[in-house]
């Protein structure tokens, strides 16, 4: 089984370089994988680099902490949309969850959904800050405000992926949204152990060397 298109090739660190972004869009042609995942300032970019190839440009909103406005979120999807995105992965108010205030955290997503007009869009809820009750709420509001997937992690708090995380959020999506697992998947048996447990997308700084 081929699995170079499960792999997002992911380089959001801060002091990411035009040469470190090149090199990333190089390997994800190279390798036919899924997309890149680069910072918003990066898309247009990857866009331009990427354009003959059939490797997508996906990018972060609201990330990594998801603490701003839903506007601001709605605006830096649709101007990353406009420079060529055509992924979005949306933090969530992750206080706003834990507080239990649904309609805001619904709302917030929503937003980016439709600021997005049909980009495919992740929900990250940063499950490794949450209770399991909480993940499984973040993973409902996400399916209920018409999100495509629901992802484990930024890869910037205090955990990244977990084989329990990924089955508990497939479980509670059903067919209803799909699963990216990412956050400190670095190996071909990381990386198998996750879509056996239902992720269809796994986002990975070393996507070279989960396929090697």
């Amino acid at each position: 089984m081929k699995y170079n298109k499960y792999i997002d090739h992911t380089n959001l660190k801060q002091d990411a370089t035009e040469k470190d972004i090149k090199k990333l869009c190089d390997e994800a042609k190279e390798y036919d994988f899924a997309s890149v995942c680069v910072n918003p300032a990066w898309v247009k970019f990857c866009a331009k680099e990427l354009q003959n190839s059939n490797v997508n440009v996906c990018t972060v909103i609201g990330f990594p902490l998801g603490a701003t406005t839903s506007a601001s979120k709605a605006y830096e999807a649709k101007n990353a949309v406009d420079n060529g995105a055509v992924e979005v992965d949306m933090v969530i108010n992750v206080g706003a969850l834990k507080d239990g205030n649904n309609q805001l955290v619904l709302e917030d997503i929503k937003a980016v959904v439709e600021a997005a007009k049909g980009a495919l869009t992740k929900v990250i809820i940063e499950a490794c800050l949450l209770t399991d009750e909480e993940k499984i709420r973040a993973c409902q509001l996400s399916v209920e405000a018409g999100a495509d997937f629901v992802k484990t992690s930024t890869g910037f708090s205090n955990g990244g992926a977990t084989i329990a995380d990924v089955k508990l959020m497939k479980d509670t999506v059903a067919n209803k949204a799909l699963v990216k697992a990412s956050g400190g998947i670095h190996t071909h048996e990381e990386m198998i152990a996750m879509i056996e447990a239902g992720a269809s997308r796994i986002g990975a700084s070393a996507g070279v060397a989960l396929l090697d």
